[in-house]
């Protein structure tokens, strides 16, 4: 089974990233879904997302949970009936989970060109510290992109933007971690966000 990086964050806060290479058969044969799970990933159109959905409860089953120990809030956010925080993410190829004692949330992005066309969606004082002429421009909105998207699941509150509310520290490639904010209705509130690349894709995690 492709287990493909632990990252031990801290003693509260780790990491695994999945390598999504085995068949859908494989992955799910392994697996005991609740029902709900089983009605969901049954209905998943594309087995590009059947296989990180299975692969995703193949990492819990590396931390010690089955599928029967997680389960969704209303805004989507998943959690641990042990109370532990978790963030889930899935991005063609590749899964993660990251569970702590502290909130949390990730994301792995694939690196692509298109990301430039939408930049200004999710950017917005960031672009004080981004050059378009940078080499690794690409690289470092994907950076942005991954942070936010972090920030998103953590937080879980409908009606927050990407643009509006968060804010990313300026950061070079080489740092692999940042301070992230977020400003919303009158509070700020100050995460730790770290990242890595491998094979074309970022991953990105916040903690609380």
């Amino acid at each position: 089974m492709p287990l493909y990086k632990t990252i031990s964050v801290n003693s509260q806060t780790t990491v695994k990233i999945w390598k999504i290479e085995e068949s859908y058969d494989t992955l799910f044969s392994a697996l005991d879904l609740k029902s709900t799970s089983l009605t969901r990933v049954l209905g998943m159109k594309s087995e590009l997302h059947q296989r990180g959905f299975l692969s995703v409860r193949h990492l819990l089953r590396e931390f010690g949970y089955t599928d029967q120990d997680l389960f969704y809030d209303d805004n989507g956010k998943p959690h641990l009936k042990d109370g532990k925080h978790i963030s889930i993410t899935h991005s063609f190829t590749f899964s993660g989970v990251i569970i702590s004692d502290v909130e949390v949330g990730i994301d792995i992005e694939k690196q692509r060109d298109k990301i430039a066309v939408i930049a200004k969606k999710f950017v917005d004082y960031e672009f004080q510290y981004l050059s378009k002429n940078n080499e690794n421009y690409i690289r470092r909105l994907t950076v942005i992109w991954g942070i936010k998207e972090s920030l998103y699941k953590l937080f879980a509150t409908p009606g927050m933007l990407f643009r509006e509310h968060f804010l990313v520290i300026p950061f070079m490639i080489e740092d692999l971690e940042t301070v992230c904010w977020i400003d919303y209705k009158m509070k700020k509130y100050r995460y730790n966000s770290y990242f890595l690349e491998f094979e074309g894709f970022t991953c990105a995690y916040v903690l609380g």
